[in-house]
């Protein structure tokens, strides 16, 4: 991923077609530019299954259940970690009304009603995280385009970044990232990406920006906002401290993936879940198919 004014040389470019590198082009906000992607290898058979499945109500209703059924899991698993220190009723009240909504989304009948259940639990989630993080990132909701303060810029542009891991990870194995089963179809959005980065907000972005701010390695001070937008924006040592962060977190083991018997990192694991989703692409349904659940 490339951030701002770099360029890359021709000869360069082509080697990283040659060795199928994926390059993205990000403003230093994170905008996302567009992605230099070798086309090498197709295979039309799974993204004319995609499509299908991508119609089927029944199947998208199943995966969409899996993977938010493990998202607000995950993020109550995060929730309740950071709460030790902080033993509040309210925050109780809130990772309660969470694990409710949860179990309505392994009950709901619609996408519309697994999708709505999940809304309810995220808020109640934001509403934790604020009541736990140092004052000086004390923050009203998740709110975005733009987002209005330091902890929703962080995690906005983290969420950008990992989204287009899971989308180089998605063309790599012959699908569109165009056609999802749990966001709608949309001109330019990545609405599989968008499927798939949903069971990995919290365990990947939301922990590494809650680790960021309780380890006191950015500050309040390290942003700028926009007289004329509102938008809050990280300079340049915020950034950085970001996506160092991050990266230390995708070169971390991980022993989440049930399927697997011994550790990998967590960018290994999202080309596991990508793989395993291929192979579901493939056979027809989502049966199989095995979201990623912290403990």
């Amino acid at each position: 991923m490339i951030f701002g004014g770099i360029e890359l040389t021709a000869k360069a470019q082509e080697e990283c077609l040659e060795r199928g590198i994926s390059v993205t082009f990000l403003s230093t906000r994170g905008h996302y530019f567009g992605r230099l992607q070798s086309t090498g290898h197709m295979n039309a058979l799974r993204l004319k299954k995609q499509i299908q499945l991508s119609e089927n109500k029944e199947e998208s209703l199943k995966i969409t259940k899996k993977i938010l059924e493990a998202k607000v899991h995950n993020q109550i698993v995060l929730a309740r970690r950071y709460s030790r220190n902080y033993p509040d009723a309210d925050n109780r009240s809130l990772i309660n009304n969470m694990s409710i909504n949860g179990r309505k989304i392994e009950s709901s009948d619609t996408l519309e009603q697994a999708i709505g259940y999940e809304g309810i639990a995220a808020r109640d989630y934001f509403k934790v995280l604020s009541n736990l993080i140092d004052t000086e990132f004390k923050f009203s909701g998740r709110n975005r385009r733009p987002p209005k303060d330091p902890f929703n810029s962080m995690i906005s542009l983290g969420y950008t970044i990992l989204l287009y891991e899971i989308y180089a990870e998605i063309e790599a194995r012959s699908m569109s990232p165009y056609f999802g089963f749990i966001h709608q179809i949309k001109e330019n959005h990545p609405a599989l990406a968008s499927d798939l980065l949903e069971e990995w907000r919290a365990v990947i972005v939301d922990a590494t920006v809650l680790s960021l701010i309780q380890g006191h390695e950015v500050h309040a001070s390290d942003f700028e906002r926009d007289s004329e937008t509102g938008a809050v924006m990280l300079n340049r040592t915020a950034l950085s401290a970001l996506i160092r962060k991050l990266e230390n977190k995708m070169r971390t083991d991980t022993q989440y993936i049930d399927y697997l018997d011994r550790p990998v990192m967590f960018r290994r694991a999202i080309w596991w879940q990508v793989k395993t989703l291929a192979g579901c692409i493939d056979q027809g349904d989502f049966d199989s198919y095995k979201p990623l659940r912290i403990r």
